[in-house]
Order: structure tokens, then sequence, then C-alpha cells
């Protein structure tokens, strides 16, 4: 049965046979626009809150690994041997309840680490351990971040030209220098370079640069640069497994077949696109090396943070280990929380796994 309409009736509302109100292109669009935005920083804000949460339970774990690894080392730091004086020794132990329970120790520690107070040297007299880092962590940055640059500047280059002599002889000797520095410690290239260094001053005659100190941009070179070492070699490493497989890619081979120049394409097209994950790992990179400088500084007589921390372990200093210790954690933490937010706000996919 067909049901005919007089022409003079109101039109029916869309909504009765089912289909929604019209309503304009452009107003769609931008509902649509806001409610994505709306989800999508609903999920960044989420995505921040779990990684701040793992950040905090992991510097906490830090802590307490810290705490109890000091309290199984043999030995007192407050020992009479240590020309600690009678009054400092009591003194100390008042503060820090070096005389309490063990549990007890733990939550003064875990409350003066909360509000940020990492105590006083144990062998340094009426000096925080928040000055020593508040002191020497810009030249452990200063000399990381110098390490960084060479490393990066290395991997690229180096990582590009054995891709380029694929299987050739620069390939060969580049593939050979990185598999040195991977395998050769930091302090044994340091050993290396200073000698080397030495010869080089004798048979000049003149001081080409400082064999150790620290003050001047020459006296930085040749430590940042035994420093990055290591990075370099993997960043070089990283590099040549990217441009390997961005020369064999579609979009090169196009650009070869219009004709493009080989500098445009190595420029444009492979070098762009194989840096990518290089830059993914320089957060990681730079924290690692700016933390892992302990050796290097002590070698070239740097008055760095990891210097201090090395004579801390030698002199049993329990408040400047612990301090730098989850200091140098946090500080490692929070380079790779930046790095993954970083990721999550350019790469939505990440943020919802």
């Amino acid at each position: 049965m067909v049901t005919v309409r007089r022409r003079d009736a109101a039109p029916e509302p869309p909504w009765v046979h089912g289909v929604s109100p019209a309503v304009p292109p452009a107003q769609i669009s931008v509902i649509e626009a806001v409610f994505r935005e709306i989800l999508r920083n609903n999920t960044m804000w989420q995505y921040t809150l779990k990684r701040l949460i793992q950040g905090i339970t992991t510097v906490w774990f830090i802590a307490t690994a810290t705490f109890l690894a000091m309290h199984n080392v043999p030995g007192d730091p407050l020992s009479a041997e240590r020309g600690t004086s009678e009054a400092i020794r009591a003194n100390l132990a008042a503060r820090y309840g070096l005389d309490k329970p063990l549990a007890e120790q733990y939550f003064i520690y875990l409350g003066n680490f909360v509000k940020g107070d990492f105590g006083i040297s144990f062998t340094q007299q009426n000096r925080q351990v928040n000055d020593i880092i508040r002191e020497h962590f810009p030249v452990s940055a200063t000399l990381g971040v110098l390490a960084v640059i060479f490393a990066a500047l290395g991997g690229v280059l180096w990582g590009a030209l054995t891709a380029l002599y694929r299987n050739r002889l620069p390939d060969t000797i580049i593939m050979f220098m990185v598999i040195l520095g991977i395998s050769v410690p930091s302090f044994v290239f340091a050993a290396l370079g200073q000698l080397t260094l030495v010869n080089l001053n004798a048979l000049f005659g003149i001081s080409l640069l400082p064999v150790a100190g620290w003050g001047t941009v020459s006296h930085m070179l040749l430590p940042a640069l035994v420093l990055g070492m290591g990075t370099m070699a993997y960043l070089t490493r990283l590099m040549r497994s990217s441009m390997l497989e961005i020369i064999h890619s579609d979009y090169v081979r196009t650009a070869k077949a219009k004709g493009l120049p080989a500098a445009r394409i190595f420029s444009r097209h492979q070098l762009r696109n194989a840096i990518l994950p290089v830059i993914t790992v320089l957060g990681p990179a730079i924290a690692a090396i700016t933390t892992g400088g302990f050796v290097v500084e002590l070698v070239f007589a740097i008055p760095g943070l990891g210097r201090y921390f090395v004579q801390a372990v030698q002199q049993l200093d329990y408040t400047v280990i612990m301090g730098t210790t989850v200091f140098y954690g946090a500080f490692l933490v929070f380079m790779v929380i930046v790095v993954d937010l970083l990721y999550g706000w350019i790469d939505p996919r990440v943020r919802l796994q």
C-alpha cells in the first residue's frame, strides 16, 4: 500500500525515518576536529601520567636499592681513621640516625630525599651534598654535551660513508674502528690519548692541547672526544643500517630515475630520512654520557661530579654516594621520559600501545 502525502502538508522531520537532522558540512568538520582534539589530549594526558608514575617508581627503586647497598658495604663511614673528629661523628650520627634501626634510618632517608636534602658529606666538613651537585654537575654536563656533539657528527658522517662505500675499503676501515670503539673501554682511550698528546707536544716543542685539567675549550676537546668514542661507534652502526635500508627504498630509485643529481638525492632523500633513528637515541645518549664519565673525569683531572663520586666511593662517603647515585638516576629517568613523551606527541601509535 502506497501512502500519498498532500502537497500542502508539513514536511516530516528527518529523524522520523532514522535520518539525522541536516548539519552543514563545515560545522560537521569543526565538531569532528574538536572531538578528535579532546580525545587526543585525553590520551596524551593519560600517557604522560602513566610515564610519570613509572618514572617516580623507578627513582624510588633506585633510592631504595642504593640505601640497602650502602648499608651492606663493609666498613664504617664515621670511623676515626678517616680523620673525622668525635664531635662530627656524634653530630652526624644524631642528624641521620645512624645509631637507630635500619628501618627507621630508611624512613629518615626517604623523608630527607623527598624534601630534596641529600645531607652533609661525611668526609668534607660542613659541605652539603646538594652544594657538591650544584657546583660540579655543570662541568659534567658541559663535557657530556660536547661529547654527544662529537659522537653525533662522527656517527652520522662515518655511518653515511660506510653505507655509500659498502663492502669497499672505506667501509672495512671504518667498521674496524667501530668495533674497537665499542670493545675498548673509555679509560684505555683516555690513557692512549694522553700518551699520544704528550709525544706530539714533545715532538713539535709546543703544547698542542693540555694533557689534563679544566678551564678552557682546549681542555675539553680530548676528554670529550674520548668520552664520546663508544657512542660514536654505536651511532655509526645505527646510521649505516638505516642508510642501507634507505638506499634501496622506492622513492630513492624514483629520484634516480628522474635524473636528480647524486648530491641532492643524498642530502634531500637519503640523509634526512636515515638520520631519524639517530636522533631518537640522542636523548638517552646525552643522559648516558653525562652520567657515565666518572673514569674519564678522574683520568683528566676534571672537577666534575663523576670525579667526586669516585672519591666518595673510595672514602665510603655514604651521603655523597647515595645523593649522586639518586641524582644521576633521576636525571637519566627524566631524559627517557622526555624522549618518550616526544615520541607520543609525534606518533599517536606510541601512546595507544
